[in-house]
C-alpha cells in the first residue's frame, strides 16, 4: 500500500508499505477514505520530535471497514467510520473514567497512545490507504452516509481538531455570556473559536499573523486579531473599551475586568516572539494569555508541548523547562487546564452537531490532495504559504484544491 512516511528534518515521502493484517480478535482493518496533516505532525516534520526514519505518519483517519476480527461485535465489514487519534483499550482505570487521552495500556512508554505520531506507541499512522484499529468496538464511531458524501471533510475532524477545539473551550471554562480569546488560527484555534460559540460565548477574539486564517476566523462569528498590527493584547484592551454597552454597564472597579473570561492557548512551544516574529519565543502566547485574562479567569492550554525536543536552543528547553510567570497565575486566582483532548468524550454529540447542521467545522478545510502531494503540503502548511490552512489527502481520487491545483 501507499503511505507518506518521515525520512528526515523537512522531509517526507511517499512510498510502498505493508498493507496491515489483523494481529487479534479486537482489530479492524480499515481502508482509508480521507485522512488529515495535522498542525502537530509539523512538530515532526521540523525535527522537534524523536521521530525514526521510516515512520507512517498520521493520526486523523476514516474510512470504510473492510475486515473485522471474530471478536468485534459492532462493527461490520462496509461500516464507514472515523477514528478517535487516542487509541484506546476501553477498560483501564483512566478509560473508565472517560479519559482515553490517557489510557495505561496501549503505550509502553507512557500514558496514552495515538496513531503515527512520536512517543504514542508503536501504532502505523493513517496517512495511508489502510490501517489497522486496535479494539475497534472501542475506538470506531460510526458514521451515517456514504464515502464522498458532503459530510466526509467534517466527519474526518471529528478524529481530532474538531473535539480537540471543543476540549480547548472545555479546559478555559467557556460558558454563555462568556467573553473568550485564542491565540493561534491554526485547525484547532479555528475550532475552538467555533466551539466557543456553539457554547454560547458573547465575544470571540482569535489572535494570528496570517490572513487567510483571520478571515476565516471572521466567518465563524470571531473578532480577528492581527499581531502585525501591534501588541494582541492591547489591541483587544481597545477593542473591548469600544463596546460602550459593555462599559456602560460597569460599577466603579470594574474596569479591572478590561480583558476577557477565557483564554486559549492553540500555539504550543513553537510560538513566536510578537516583537521579532521570525525567532521563537515558546512562553509568548502564555505570557499574554496571562495579561490579558480577567482576574479568577481560566487559561486553555491546548497547543503542543513537548519533551524531549532535540530542536531546541538549549538544555532546559530541549526538556520542555521554561520560565513562566507563576506569581501572576496565583495573584490573579487563575485556574488552568491543559493536554490533550480525550476525543471520545465528545466525538459522538459533536459528530450528531455535524448531521443536524448546527456545526461546520469543514469551513477550515483549504485544500484537497492526492497521496503523491503530501511531500508538498508539508512543505507549504509549515511555511503558511499558498493560504495551506488544513490540509486533507483523499484516497482513491485525485481532487483539486477549494482555491488552486493541488
Amino acid at each position: 500500500m501507499k503511505a507518506v512516511s518521515y525520512e528526515s528534518k523537512h522531509k517526507m515521502a511517499v512510498g510502498s508499505h505493508p498493507k496491515p493484517e489483523l494481529k487479534s480478535a479486537t482489530d479492524a482493518l480499515l481502508r482509508v477514505t480521507t485522512s488529515g496533516i495535522c498542525g502537530s505532525d509539523l512538530h515532526m516534520y521540523d525535527g522537534r520530535t524523536g521521530l525514526d526514519k521510516g515512520t507512517v505518519v498520521g493520526h486523523e483517519i476514516m474510512g470504510i471497514i473492510e475486515e473485522v476480527g471474530e471478536g468485534v461485535s459492532s462493527i461490520r465489514p462496509g461500516d464507514r467510520v472515523v477514528l478517535p487519534f487516542n487509541i484506546a483499550c476501553g477498560s483501564c482505570f483512566n478509560c473508565h473514567q472517560g479519559n482515553t487521552h490517557a489510557c495505561l495500556t496501549m503505550n509502553p512508554e507512557s500514558a496514552g497512545a495515538a496513531y503515527g505520531y512520536a512517543g504514542m506507541g508503536p501504532y502505523q499512522g493513517g496517512q495511508a490507504e489502510y490501517v489497522l484499529v486496535p479494539f475497534a468496538d472501542f475506538n470506531c464511531l460510526k458514521l451515517p452516509g456514504k464515502e464522498g458524501d458532503e459530510w466526509e471533510d467534517d466527519f474526518l475532524l471529528l478524529s481530532d481538531v474538531f473535539p480537540t477545539g471543543y476540549h480547548a473551550a472545555e479546559l478555559a471554562n467557556v460558558k454563555p455570556g462568556k467573553t473568550v480569546a485564542i491565540f493561534g488560527a491554526g485547525p484547532v484555534g479555528l475550532l475552538a473559536a467555533h466551539s466557543a460559540m456553539l457554547k454560547g460565548a458573547s465575544e470571540v477574539y482569535v489572535v494570528d499573523s496570517i490572513p487567510e486564517r483571520l478571515q476565516k476566523a471572521e466567518e465563524f462569528g470571531a473578532i480577528p486579531v492581527d499581531v502585525n498590527d501591534g501588541d494582541p493584547v492591547d489591541q483587544i484592551f481597545a477593542l473591548r473599551k469600544k463596546n460602550r454597552p459593555i462599559q456602560e454597564s460597569r460599577r466603579p472597579g470594574e474596569e479591572k475586568m478590561a480583558g476577557v473570561d477565557c483564554v486559549i492557548d492553540a500555539v504550543g512551544y513553537q510560538a513566536r516572539d510578537d516583537n521579532a516574529p521570525s525567532q521563537e519565543k515558546p512562553m509568548q502566547v502564555l505570557e499574554n494569555c496571562l495579561r490579558l485574562v480577567n482576574p479568577t479567569g481560566h487559561v486553555g492550554i491546548i497547543g503542543v508541548y513537548l519533551a524531549p525536543d532535540p530542536g531546541a536552543k538549549d538544555k532546559e528547553s530541549k526538556q520542555g523547562v521554561f520560565s513562566f510567570p507563576v506569581a501572576k497565575l496565583f495573584d490573579k486566582a487563575l485556574t488552568v487546564g491543559s493536554g490533550q483532548a480525550p476525543v471520545k468524550r465528545y466525538n459522538e454529540y459533536l459528530r450528531d452537531l455535524i448531521v443536524n447542521g448546527r456545526a461546520k467545522p469543514s469551513k477550515i478545510v483549504s485544500h484537497h490532495i492526492s497521496i503523491d502531494a503530501a511531500p508538498e503540503a508539508y512543505d507549504k502548511f509549515d511555511k503558511r504559504i499558498d493560504g495551506y490552512t488544513k490540509v486533507l489527502i483523499r484516497f482513491g481520487e485525485s481532487k483539486k484544491s477549494k482555491a488552486s491545483a493541488a
